[in-house]
């Protein structure tokens, strides 16, 4: 990059002309300002009284001469007069290989004491998915090095996934080993509306240098204003097209697209959208598939996503996890059952699927995970029966296999957090279990 690039990018996109308005009303979330002339999406800044500090927003509505602002940050110390700037400019993220290892908030800013990116290039926040017609089609596998998805849930390059759990069986531990073992050539970690605490464990326990060597985190955690959650998933968003487009396999991880919709949801009832299903409003069920239709192939890399839908009470009904199941590509479930006998990952694979299974694996290995699948659905059916005392070994020849085979079986698809499990072991432990024997290493070798 050429010394003096970065600022003459930053002249090019300076707007000598600026526009300035005042604050008129402060109601909860939502700030009114008469002018600046502004449209909506653009940035603002809204200046506090102690001339020190200038607050970022962004224009979310307009009525006549009124322009209805959100903040990015905390408002205490706004007055009515305040003085609002507008920036002529939408939301834009800095991307370069140098966000590599890098902790940033839900504007795209660094938080982590490494300093600025330091970048010319800069990706819309906001920005369309690509043409239907341009995309490539899904044909190859990508490994996550967890036994359990690769063998009975195959995900694609390009796929996306959701992991649908509880609060507190294993999702974070699950995407950390994920993003620790995955044949992906980036990984972007998008924390939204999470816990606080947790970021700093998932980055030091669950990532770890290795992981986050070539990782890009976005964090907005629970405790920052809507827009700011709503923005980062934006932000990590952008930051994977940038890898996607300089040809890499992106690997997008999402926690959670729950607390997204609740960003929405805050918002919208601010300005004034009716609720609709269970509280949330209109505008969330209509930004979903423009969110998660982002990731998938390009015309040459690829953003394979797994996203996180937090399901209150174990309820596979909820709205989001209802409308998200309906626009990914396959579903992970997460039993709580499972983990409560120390199961990790705590993976249901009979209840979970990946659409694209027989895209992207050859015969060989589908004949060996579905003779897998058979024995467990066998025996998940008659293991009332079987706790009880009431079956009698040697009554079904199929149910006796079953029991049998279990043992491994679970063995098979437990692992630890710390284990990796490349894909051509994975297949051949699974094909010992089914009782095959693999010829060659076939092309499943090359993942």
């Amino acid at each position: 990059m050429n010394l003096f690039d970065k600022y003459v990018t930053t002249v090019d996109r300076t707007d000598p002309q600026k526009f300035y308005g005042r604050v008129s009303r402060v109601q909860g979330l939502m700030i009114e300002s008469h002018g600046p002339q502004a449209v909506v999406g653009e940035l603002c800044q809204i200046e506090l009284p102690s001339h020190d500090k200038w607050i970022w927003a962004e224009v979310v509505g307009l009525s006549s001469k009124t322009v209805q602002l959100m903040p990015f940050e905390e408002v205490e110390g706004l007055e009515i007069g305040c003085k609002v700037k507008a920036m002529g400019e939408t939301l834009q993220v800095p991307v370069s290989e140098k966000l590599l290892g890098r902790v940033l908030d839900g504007l795209g800013r660094p938080i982590d004491g490494k300093g600025d990116v330091g970048s010319s290039a800069f990706y819309p926040a906001v920005s369309n998915p690509p043409d239907a017609l341009n995309r490539q089609r899904i044909t190859r596998r990508i490994a996550t090095g967890v036994r359990s998805i690769d063998a009975l849930i195959p995900l694609g390059k390009g796929q996306r996934l959701g992991i649908f759990a509880g609060s507190g069986v294993g999702k974070s531990t699950l995407l950390g080993m994920i993003a620790k073992n995955t044949t992906a050539d980036v990984n972007v970690v998008a924390l939204i509306g999470e816990r606080g605490r947790e970021v700093r464990e998932f980055i030091d326990n669950e990532l770890g240098p290795e992981g986050l060597a070539r990782s890009v985190i976005v964090v907005s955690t629970s405790n920052t204003p809507a827009l700011a959650r709503l923005r980062g998933a934006y932000v990590a968003t952008a930051i994977a097209e940038y890898f996607r487009d300089q040809g890499k396999d992106v690997m997008l991880l999402f926690d959670s697209v729950t607390r997204f919709a609740y960003a929405q949801r805050e918002i919208g009832l601010a300005v004034g959208e009716p609720p609709a299903r269970q509280g949330y409003t209109p505008s969330v069920f209509s930004l979903l598939p423009k969110l998660l239709e982002r990731a998938g192939t390009g015309a040459s890399g690829t953003i394979t996503g797994l996203y996180t839908i937090l399901v209150d009470g174990d309820d596979m009904d909820d709205p989001i996890a209802d409308a998200v199941r309906g626009i990914l590509d396959g579903h992970v479930v997460l039993s709580r059952r499972l983990a409560d006998q120390s199961h990790y990952p705590a993976i249901d694979v009979l209840k979970s699927v990946s659409r694209l299974a027989t895209k992207i694996t050859s015969p060989t290995a589908r004949q060996v995970f579905a003779i897998l699948r058979k024995h467990l659905a066998i025996y998940t059916q008659a293991e009332d029966l079987i706790n009880a005392g009431a079956y009698a070994p040697g009554s079904n020849p199929e149910i006796d296999l079953a029991i049998k085979k279990y043992k491994e079986i679970r063995e098979f698809l437990v692992q630890g957090v710390e284990e990796k499990a490349p894909w051509l072991e994975t297949l051949q432990r699974a094909a010992t279990i089914a009782g095959l024997t693999l010829a060659t290493a076939d092309e499943e070798a090359g993942g």
